[in-house]
């Protein structure tokens, strides 16, 4: 494998810079390395350090065949633990990147200690990656991160301006019912409404930095010679022919983390947390032992989302008064602007079944036999790792195609409720119970096994997502798995 005529592959994986895309890069990055490639994984520099914070400096020494790079992404430096500021972040990779991911790759194939580079793998949205790629006569791939059916939605916004649906006049849009128009025309997307479309079409001008970020970047994607999605076939099959006639080379290969399970060895020289960006709790699996199977809500938004301090003790509160039994995930960020303040009332309301940490590694915790419900914000890991564990949710989306896959949850997949994004806790207590307790829930929770069996089937040897992976490293890779 390692003779002069044939070197290793090089895959260098550039994600964008926040958790919820480094996650699957990560995965991916680690399957392509047991196939014998040689990695080279490329975060921002406020990212890198990040990492050496949260996993230790070891960890971004990497390894031999794994290496770990940073280039600047042009904002100003920061030591905050917490996801830079979106919008200004999606401007400054842009603008900023193109010239030292270049010279990162140049100095790469310059360099005698590893292999010259042979493809580079870019995130979606980081459509400088693959003209970096184009420009070197270095083969390309895409990886969408998010969910096809977000795919979808973001190759619509042209359309909607052509449609002069979009911008809106004012903000009367979004009290006025406008968004609950139904969209009949778009093509892999059934009784689809503006409001199910990913929210930054909420603008009233096209100037709108996250509108035309999202909207160019994902019809860049969509041009890629290849482009690989973490999600399986039969899961979002109608996004999925959608995005095929636009473009045949869409590899299905999810849920990346049930395809792992093929590759025992794909932790071997990395810590078992993995690659999160936040210290993990690991003590709060040992506390879900203690209650029965399904009696436990998983409580997380994900890496971005935030929420006013109402908010925040609305769905408390809610949770206190349900009765049931609770871990949640709150970063020390999830406020706006705010440190968190919960009255002591509250924490001795839920003593002995409320359980309150910053971090935890998700899928160990939706795998933990005790949970039987997951109060999510929709991002597409969650979504992901939430149906391959069988565990049905409640959804408070936030932005971003978070919409779109709450729709898909809640009416297309019938495995999720979706509550009003002004939370009250009432509704919330009520939702909860009815989930965990009632009819409805048991319901669900059997649609959520059936979706459990699809996806542990598309990622079995000989099922779509597997033989997809293949397919991938042989077609697109040109490389003979070792």
């Amino acid at each position: 494998m390692d003779s002069l005529h044939s070197p290793k592959p090089h895959a260098v994986c550039v994600p964008f810079p926040a958790q919820g895309h480094i996650n699957p890069f990560m995965q991916l990055a680690k399957l392509l390395r047991c196939m014998g490639f040689h990695i080279t994984f490329v975060n921002n520099d406020f990212n890198h350090s990040r990492f050496a914070k949260s996993l230790g400096p070891d960890f971004v020494k990497g390894l031999q065949d794994f290496r770990f790079e940073s280039i600047p992404d042009g904002l100003p430096p920061s030591d905050l633990d917490a996801t830079q500021d979106v919008p200004p972040l999606c401007d400054a990779t842009r603008k900023n990147c193109y010239g030292p991911l270049k010279e990162l790759v140049k100095k790469l194939n310059s360099s005698p200690e590893v292999p010259p580079v042979s493809c580079i793998i870019a995130d979606g949205t980081m459509g400088f990656a693959g003209r970096v790629a184009r420009d070197l006569g270095i083969p390309e791939v895409q990886l969408w991160t998010a969910s096809a059916c977000g795919f979808v939605g973001y190759l619509q916004y042209d359309e909607l301006v052509k449609r002069a649906i979009l911008p809106f006049k004012d903000e009367n849009f979004m009290t006025d019912g406008t968004l609950d128009k139904s969209l009949n025309w778009v093509s892999g997307m059934k009784d689809i409404r503006l409001k199910d479309l990913p929210s930054f079409i909420r603008v009233t001008s096209l100037d709108d930095i996250m509108f035309d970020f999202l909207g160019s970047e994902a019809r860049n994607c969509l041009k890629s010679s290849s482009i690989i999605i973490n999600t399986f076939q039969e899961l979002d099959y109608e996004a999925l022919d959608a995005l095929r006639a636009k473009n045949p080379n869409v590899y299905t290969i999810g849920p990346l983390h049930l395809l792992g399970r093929h590759f025992p060895e794909k932790e071997e020289g990395f810590k078992s947390s993995g690659s999160s960006l936040w210290k993990s709790d690991t003590k709060c699996l040992a506390w879900l032992d203690k209650w029965e199977p399904n009696s436990v809500i998983y409580v997380n938004y994900g890496s971005i989302t935030t929420m006013s301090e109402q908010h925040l003790k609305e769905f408390a509160w809610g949770l206190a008064n349900s009765k049931i039994p609770f871990l949640w995930i709150m970063r020390p960020d999830v406020v706006m602007g705010e440190s968190i303040t919960l009255p002591q009332e509250f924490f001795d309301e839920i003593k002995d079944r409320g359980y309150i940490t910053s971090w935890c590694v998700q899928e160990q915790v939706l795998a933990h036999p005790s949970i039987g419900l997951f109060l999510t914000h929709c991002g597409w890991n969650s979504t992901l790792e939430g149906i391959s564990a069988g565990v049905p949710m409640i959804c408070w989306p936030f932005f971003a195609e978070q919409q779109t896959n709450c729709r898909y949850v809640c009416t297309t997949w019938g495995i999720g409720m979706e509550i009003k994004h002004d939370v009250k806790r009432e509704e919330i207590t009520m939702l909860v119970k009815e989930m965990v307790q009632g009819e409805k829930g048991k319901e669900m929770r059997q649609k959520c096994l059936a979706w459990k069996k699809k996806a542990k089937i598309a990622t079995d040897v000989g099922g779509s997502s597997y033989n997809n992976f293949y397919k991938l490293v042989k077609e697109v890779f040109h490389h003979n798995a070792i």
